[in-house]
């Protein structure tokens, strides 16, 4: 049964694990799954998820899972940006869980949030080239693209919803 919730502190690790497992494949990255953890871990490139209740609910957000029985599937945050502007970050859905409308069910809920904490803009950064599949559920969902606004990656762009 599909269920999305709160991460809790023990599940820090297994979400991770899950971005790093999409990134991966997403970006066609040449080492193994595991030399591609060791190198964006020694980036730091998800470190907003080591303190995530500073990062994400103490900073006007929030941070969900998704998980299919026990298994960790799934993750999706808000957090916030600036006065009635929250940002959409951390949304990843493991592959074989694509295409059943999981992701649309973690962005709903997201939003739905979003609203209920007073926010009246989402925005988000993406990069189309390799995320072509979210990048035009965001459309769909009514984003539309605005100049970048703190990506340093060539390939995003960002984009804005009024919730």
């Amino acid at each position: 049964m599909i269920e999305i919730r709160c991460i809790k502190p023990d599940e820090v690790t297994a979400a991770k694990q899950v971005i790093y497992r999409v990134a991966h494949e997403i970006f066609n990255d040449p080492g193994s799954l595991e030399e591609s953890i060791v190198y964006h871990e020694s980036r730091s490139e998800l470190m907003d998820m080591d303190d995530i209740q500073h990062n994400y609910f103490e900073n006007g957000g929030i941070f969900l899972v998704m998980l299919n029985d026990s298994q960790l599937i799934g993750t999706g945050a808000i957090r916030h940006l600036e006065d009635g502007i929250c940002e959409l970050k951390r949304l990843w859905l493991l592959f074989e869980y694509h295409g059943r409308g999981l992701g649309y069910s973690m962005i709903m809920e997201l939003l739905r949030i979003a609203r209920e904490m007073g926010y009246e803009k989402i925005r988000l950064e993406t990069a189309p080239v390799h995320q072509q599949r979210a990048h035009e559920l965001y459309k769909r969902l009514g984003f539309c693209e605005i100049p970048r606004y703190e990506t340093n990656h060539k390939d995003d762009i960002a984009m804005e919803l009024t919730l």
